[in-house]
């Protein structure tokens, strides 16, 4: 059972008290317990199932504009006192750093919405085993499936944030994760790919079969696959690639990296970084959102925001320290971004795979190919070749490279836009991108 806010917020309360009585300024306390519970497959074999509950807190002390932070899993009064008095002995011995302080007073977040995050459903390890049974013999149906491994996860978790400004607040969340990773072969190769669905509430994620039987089929159909020679060539990405050039986008406009100039998007705001049909939204409000949340993790009130309107960035992503030191409020987005998306094209999926007579589809791609200093991307990638809208084989061993400047303006969505994951994109297409083969 995880720790109820009750008894949270009297530790928070407690250091926060005792950080002032030493000199403390200012004061911010995290405080979590969270509980994960994990059953392992292998085979249709269980092969591991384990427990961790584990509590945490992180005091972050200031005096005037010196500031550290210290952590620990001992919430024991003894313990507490005496990462108290390091902290504020290390915060006295830190150089001032003009930027320090606490969020805008008036920033706070004045309520913690009900945003349906939690689910008290407790999973018996036997039901688990049960799920991952059915998963797997799904999964395993085909006689080119080798291998096959699952897990099911149940997570809560629960929090208090707190500061001196007398801000203290929280609240439960929960998650429930099933994944299967599948291994095919035939006489010409081995292929690996997988699938997972993960909700906060149990009864929303994918049926075990239907899970099975997804990840076999994308792995089954990497089987065998040819290589292409270098090209220049019209790109779809899936959903699950798509959403990973999302991210890149969102890394290159943190606070963080605009404030340091090492982002291809610094200075952009209110520029055309993108097509007008293309806008971007972060939504921390949706019902039952993995990303959702009331307030940032420094307590900053979290409103949506639409940050690319008609293909121009309107925002950064700000926190406290960086959105003083670009002369800009924090919008809540200390830790990132919350529900993040692309909104729907104006085409369908089968209207954009016959968009080009020839182009390749991506399902994979392989190493840390974005530099968000330059806008440069290059990565490995496997996939299928589509003639006319038509899966013709799959692909493998290529290149894919480009500059996300002239990609961004290039992109063109599908109207197949699914909230699965924190960050979500429809299908993508980019024109014009460099593919070195064989």
């Amino acid at each position: 059972m995880i720790k109820n806010q009750e008894y949270l917020s009297e530790k928070a309360s407690y250091c926060l008290d005792l950080a002032k009585k030493l000199g403390a300024t200012d004061t911010s306390v995290f405080v979590s317990n969270s509980i994960s519970e994990t059953v392992n497959f292998r085979n249709k074999k269980l092969d591991e199932s384990n427990r961790s509950d584990n509590l945490a807190i992180g005091i972050t002390t200031y005096i005037g504009k010196k500031k550290s932070s210290i952590s620990s899993s001992n919430l024991l009064k003894e313990n507490l006192d005496t990462l108290i008095e390091k902290c504020i002995e290390t915060t006295k011995n830190t150089p001032e750093d003009e930027f320090n302080s606490l969020p805008d007073k008036d920033l706070l977040a004045k309520e913690v919405k009900d945003l349906d995050l939690y689910d008290d459903t407790h999973i018996e390890n036997e039901n688990k085993i049960e799920y991952l049974m059915r998963l797997e013999t799904s999964a395993s149906s085909n006689k080119k499936i080798v291998n096959t491994e699952s897990s099911f996860t149940e997570d809560k978790s629960n929090f208090i944030l707190a500061n001196s400004d007398s801000f203290c607040k929280g609240y439960r969340s929960s998650s429930f994760t099933a994944s299967s990773v599948i291994v095919a072969k035939d006489d010409k190769s081995m292929e690996r790919d997988y699938e997972y669905t993960s909700k906060c509430h149990f009864n929303d994620i994918k049926d075990a079969e239907e899970l099975g039987k997804l990840a076999a089929e994308q792995t089954i159909r990497k089987l065998s696959p040819k290589k292409i020679g270098s090209e220049k060539i019209a790109i779809i990405f899936d959903k699950r690639i798509a959403k990973g050039i999302l991210n890149t986008f969102a890394s290159a406009i943190s606070s963080s990296a605009i404030s340091r100039g090492t982002s291809f998007l610094k200075d952009k705001i209110n520029q055309k970084i993108f097509s007008d049909e293309i806008n971007i939204f972060d939504k921390p409000d949706i019902l039952k959102g993995l990303g959702s949340r009331s307030f940032d993790s420094e307590g900053v009130k979290t409103n949506p925001l639409k940050l690319v309107e008609q293909g121009i960035l309107k925002y950064y992503l700000m926190d406290t320290y960086n959105g003083k030191k670009l002369k800009l409020k924090s919008n809540g987005r200390c830790g990132g971004t919350s529900n993040l998306y692309f909104d729907n094209g104006n085409i369908s999926y089968k209207d954009l795979l016959s968009s080009n007579s020839r182009c390749l589809y991506i399902t994979e791609t392989i190493g840390h190919g974005s530099n968000i200093v330059t806008g440069d991307y290059s990565v490995g990638a496997t996939g299928f070749l589509v003639e006319d809208g038509e899966f013709k084989y799959p692909l493998n061993e290529i290149t894919i490279a480009g500059n996300f400047k002239d990609m961004f303006k290039n992109i063109k969505l599908a109207n197949d836009l699914e909230l699965k994951y924190t960050t979500n994109s429809p299908t993508m297409m980019i024109e014009g991108m460099v593919v070195a083969g064989k």
